[in-house]
């Protein structure tokens, strides 16, 4: 195999992009049994805009099931949280979460002059700008580029895919994008990658092929790094078998075996539910709720879940009421999720949404989603959140 297909085969370089960003610096010294003492942040995209009243169901509303008669789920059906509110009878197994206080809900969290398209609106959530304003950076990259405390080593953010989100890139520093680092390890050190990196020095000085070189082989290095600090830990958690839970078993992974990582992003897909809704986000809430709670529970074990915080997030909600087949079209505002040990306010965080003050069929929003980041930021990632998100916002009392 020469060099230019070996290149294209192993997937280091695909549509101009690199898998593992060029400012990696060697990491051999790093000590394997220097353990993280610092906070976590674990962000959860749920891909497609999930419909928020099918979710945190507000069943002591009449409105929603005259809106939804054949979607509303039954007041039997519902996980009761309060007289007005209840989980998905799918989202069972975050009902002990929610006792334990490892659970909060916000409710109707949305922005300014909202986007419905799904490509716009994440855009909007992953960089955190105004509906008018466009940033090519995002919210987790730009505090890379902050030069917080931790934000010099190279693995501060990893996202478990194998492509990395608009969220993750900042103007000088980006997240890792990291399925599977056993993977990783194994063909950086094929002998072929490493008899070629020992061979083409030469290409050290030249523009395009000398970034691409530089990057193989701190890739190298910091593969080698991420790999031998967390096969370390061997979890003894039962995770349910689905890709969204095998993403979570491996962020608890490198928690658990001290990876020096602020951030960790991972990401379900599929809850643009337009027709027959019901069963396609019963399956998927099904798949998030049990990942979840296996994922929290296994922090406890571990003593890691007072260090760790979790936010999920949609790109928009729902409208309000459903459509001729069955399903739900593109909404606004949203609920979100925020999970951990250190919770200040637990449980249903603000008011239930008035579904009797709609704007054109959809629900107004209570908060901007900003104001949760912010709170992250100011409170739990410990940087300003006005020199992140480009002002200043308000924080909230969840943390």
């Amino acid at each position: 195999m020469d060099r230019r297909n070996f290149l294209r085969n192993t997937g280091f370089v695909a549509a101009g992009s690199l898998f593992v960003p060029a400012f990696m610096k060697p990491l051999e010294a790093m000590a394997l049994d220097e353990l993280s003492l610092y906070k976590n942040l674990v962000v959860v995209q749920l891909s497609g805009g999930n419909d928020g009243l099918n979710t945190v169901i507000p069943f002591g509303n009449d409105i929603y099931y005259q809106k939804r008669k054949s979607i509303a789920i039954k007041p039997e059906e519902v996980i009761k949280l309060n007289d007005m509110q209840g989980l998905n009878p799918n989202m069972q197994a975050l009902r002990e979460i929610y006792d334990q206080g490892w659970m909060t809900i916000i409710n109707d969290v949305g922005y300014p002059n909202p986007d419905r398209s799904h490509f716009r609106s994440m855009d909007i959530w992953q960089t955190g700008s105004d509906s008018n304003q466009f940033l090519s950076t995002g919210w987790i990259g730009r505090y890379l580029d902050s030069n917080c405390q931790t934000c010099k080593f190279p693995y501060t953010a990893i996202e478990v895919d194998d492509s990395l989100s608009l969220a993750m890139k900042g103007q000088t520093k980006k997240g890792i994008a990291l399925k599977d680092p056993a993977a990783l390890y194994r063909n950086t050190n094929d002998p072929f990658f490493k008899a070629m990196l020992q061979s083409d020095k030469e290409h050290l000085d030249e523009d395009n092929l000398g970034y691409l070189y530089k990057t193989m082989i701190e890739t190298q290095s910091s593969a080698s790094y991420i790999q031998n600090t967390s096969k370390i830990y061997k979890s003894q958690a039962t995770y349910p078998q689905s890709g969204f839970a095998n993403q979570l078993k491996t962020v608890s992974k490198f928690i658990s075996s001290g990876l020096k990582t602020r951030v960790y992003y991972v990401s379900l897909s599929g809850f643009d539910t337009h027709v027959n809704q019901l069963n396609q986000q019963g399956n998927l809430l099904k798949q998030y709720s049990d990942g979840m709670a296996a994922f929290l529970k296994d922090l406890k074990t571990n003593n890691k879940l007072e260090d760790t915080l979790v936010v999920t997030f949609s790109e928009f909600g729902r409208r309000v009421e459903q459509n001729a087949s069955n399903g739900t079209d593109h909404g606004t505002a949203n609920n979100m999720f925020v999970f951990g040990g250190r919770l200040k306010k637990q449980g249903i965080f603000n008011a239930a949404p008035n579904l009797g003050d709609l704007d054109t069929g959809d629900l107004k929003y209570q908060l901007d989603f900003r104001q949760v980041y912010g709170t992250i930021l100011d409170k739990w990632l410990d940087v300003n959140n006005a020199d992140i998100l480009n002002k200043k916002f308000n924080t909230l009392d969840f943390i």
